[in-house]
This record gives C-alpha cells, sequence and structure tokens, in this order.
C-alpha cells in the first residue's frame, strides 16, 4: 500500500534557494560589520564629536541589519524545504547542530544590534528653540 506524501510547495523551493544565495555572503557582511564595529569603538575611544559618532554608529546599524538578514536566510536554508511550510520541521531543524548553531548566530546579532541602537548612537543633536518674550 503507497502513501500519498505531499511535495513542498513550489514557493517553499523558490524562498529556499533564494536564501541560500543570500546567506553565500554572510561571511563577507559579518566582515564589514565587524569593520564598522571597530571604526565606531576607535571613534568612541577618541571622543569623537557626536556627528562622527552617529554617523558610524548608523554605519555600524546598516552592516549589523544586513548580516543578519544574511543570517536568518542561512538559518532559514539550514532549516530545509520543509521548514518553509512546516512549523514541526522546522522546530526539529533547530535542535539539530547547524540549526542551533545557526540560531545563536541569529540572536547574537540582534542582541549585538539592539545594543547599538541603545547606548551605541547618541542623540540626534537639536538646536535648543529660543523664546522671546
Amino acid at each position: 500500500m503507497a502513501f500519498f506524501r505531499p511535495r513542498v510547495s513550489r514557493e517553499a523551493e523558490v524562498r529556499y534557494h533564494a536564501d541560500q544565495e543570500i546567506s553565500k555572503g554572510f561571511p563577507e557582511l559579518l566582515d564589514e560589520a565587524r569593520q564598522a564595529e571597530r571604526t565606531l569603538r576607535e571613534l568612541q575611544a577618541a571622543t569623537a564629536d557626536e556627528i562622527e559618532l552617529l554617523a558610524a554608529g548608523r554605519e555600524f546599524d546598516r552592516a549589523l541589519t544586513e548580516a543578519l538578514r544574511a543570517a536568518e536566510a542561512g538559518q532559514r536554508a539550514t532549516f530545509g524545504v520543509k521548514a518553509y511550510d512546516d512549523r514541526i520541521a522546522r522546530r526539529k531543524a533547530k535542535a539539530t547542530p547547524s540549526g542551533a548553531m545557526w540560531t545563536s548566530e541569529v540572536e547574537r546579532l540582534r542582541t549585538l544590534r539592539e545594543d547599538n541602537r541603545l547606548w551605541g548612537m547618541p542623540r540626534a543633536p537639536r538646536p535648543v528653540p529660543t523664546t522671546t518674550r
């Protein structure tokens, strides 16, 4: 007796292949984020003005966001094509060593990005409004 086993959707296959392509650039994007962080830390150590710190913080945020997107794509691609349609397959894939490695990398990058958004970028200086009486 043969059992019918449905294939994954065509959309899941397309997203899987797209995520594989995106995740190939992860090492370069991570290096770019490290360089942006190094630049930000050097400016902070040199007590640069707030405009330079703000620009460096925004550049670091942009680089982290790109690296995070690539890491998330790598995570989804590692989970496999069935995980796009099936939440149980996604949970099982998170328990594998490679799935756990990608999950921890994504969480680390998210934490780093949020930390930068909270404490790494100074507020944009605004002129104090003058009131005339």
